[in-house]
């Protein structure tokens, strides 16, 4: 009954003879429900105050750690032909090992003995650069012989030159000498004559002294004729000096010059000597490049070329290499809105694919099945698709990853961040605000605060 009336007939009714209203009566519903909606509501309170792990979910595949321990491709550095397969797909080859033979397909290349050939072109070169050395060696040394001349003969003129000075002295004086000579016997002669006058002295006496004068008179000039050729000596020798210098000079700048031409062609020489040896080594790195061999220890995983005789160019891919024990990481792709959220070092659960797994989202620490990991790296920059690469490492501190993993798989993987009321969790997907980017306690205040 409803009850809508002050005036109650439930006095009046006799339920007794109503079986359907002592059927419902008689249920203890009315009772329990109550109470289990009162108990209900105890438990969904306390469960909002459950603590709950925030987290960024991305998904990725399993890659190597290293670059240099990922999937790579080797490529032929020279053109050529396919002679040899030494390996097939799948087999496991050490570092060093050879995979495929290739041949020569430029003429340029063809002679067996090319190197033999370039090598004896090397050594004929090579000589002909020494016997350039010894040639300027010898030029060099007649440079310091006519040097040596040069300096003897200069001293030899000099000497010459000296004496004829001193020869300009001596005949100087005797001329001055006879000069004095000839006016001291041209007063005599002066006097003889006046005495000859007088009567004093006679004609012959008169005639012997005119005589004396004359042959003084003959010295002087000759006096003076050895001087001039004294004077004209020392002009010679002068001259004489000059010319030494100035031949020996043309004779040394003669030989420089042949010797500037010498180092001209030695250097020419050497020139032909370095390329030769530029060919020969190329030629002996080239002659390496016909056996391709694997970079480091790895599996076979696809052949690019195929066949025997198949033409290939320089850097056609040949084969592809499986490094190894690589170091396994997983790169996950997370949207530009949590980048800031992610720093390096953050834990992180991850669920491989083929890896059965029991995952409770916002109790990690209570799923079956994941295995820990810690962030390596962060991209600066996004992907094509407008999302950002992060590099997951795996966590040392706990399980280690399944030894069966292999690069490529997929692998689901969760950013863990900080833990927070569930209440305050979901007031925050109700109005799809991001996770916290503050610590514990500081999520812890901010919620009091709120």
């Amino acid at each position: 009954m409803l009850n809508l009336s002050k005036e109650s007939i439930t006095q009046k009714i006799h339920n007794k003879k109503f079986s359907a209203l002592l059927t419902v009566e008689g249920r203890v519903a009315n009772r329990v429900l109550p109470r289990i909606l009162s108990v209900a509501l105890i438990i969904f309170t306390i469960f909002l105050f459950v603590p709950w792990t925030q987290n960024i979910r991305g998904s990725g595949n399993v890659t190597a750690l290293s670059p240099s321990s990922r999937p790579q491709m080797l490529y032929s550095i020279i053109p050529g032909r396919i002679d040899q397969w030494f390996v097939q797909e799948g087999d496991f080859v050490k570092k060093g090992d050879t995979i495929i033979k290739i041949s020569e397909i430029k003429a340029e290349y063809f002679d067996p003995q090319l190197l033999e050939r370039t090598s004896d072109q090397v050594e004929a070169s090579e000589k002909s650069v020494e016997a350039y050395s010894d040639k300027v060696k010898t030029l060099d040394e007649q440079v310091g012989n006519l040097r040596e001349i040069l300096k003897l003969k200069l001293e030899q003129a000099q000497n010459k030159l000296k004496q004829a000075h001193l020869k300009v002295q001596s005949d100087s004086i005797k001329f001055e000498a006879s000069k004095m000579n000839e006016e001291i016997a041209k007063n005599q002669l002066r006097r003889f004559e006046t005495l000859l006058n007088d009567g004093l002295k006679s004609q012959t006496d008169f005639e012997n002294r005119k005589l004396k004068y004359q042959k003084t008179v003959a010295e002087k000039i000759g006096a003076e004729n050895d001087l001039l050729v004294s004077r004209n000596d020392v002009f010679n020798a002068k001259i004489e000096l000059n010319s030494i210098r100035n031949d020996n000079n043309m004779s040394i700048a003669k030989i420089n010059s042949e010797k500037f031409s010498t180092e001209s062609n030695q250097m020419s020489a050497l020139k032909e000597v370095r390329n030769l040896e530029n060919k020969l080594a190329n030629y002996k790195i080239r002659q390496g490049f016909y056996y391709v061999t694997a970079p480091q220890d790895g599996y076979i995983t696809q052949s690019i070329s195929t066949g025997i005789g198949e033409l290939i160019k320089e850097s056609d891919q040949i084969v592809s290499i499986m490094p190894s024990n690589a170091p396994l990481a997983v790169e996950m792709y997370v949207e530009p809105i949590d980048i800031p959220l992610i720093k390096k070092g953050q834990q992180v659960r991850i669920q491989f694919d083929g890896w059965p797994a029991i995952v409770f989202s916002g109790w990690p620490n209570k799923s079956s099945g994941t295995f820990g990991g810690t962030v390596y790296a962060i991209d600066r920059f996004a992907q094509p698709n407008g999302t950002f690469r992060i590099l997951v490492e795996p966590d040392t501190t706990n399980e280690e990853w399944p030894p069966v993993l292999s690069i490529g798989g997929g692998a689901n993987s969760m950013i863990l961040l900080s833990d927070v009321p569930i209440w305050y969790e979901l007031w925050r997907q109700f109005n799809g605000f991001p996770p916290d980017y503050y610590t514990n306690g500081a999520n812890q205040k901010k919620v009091k605060d709120q």
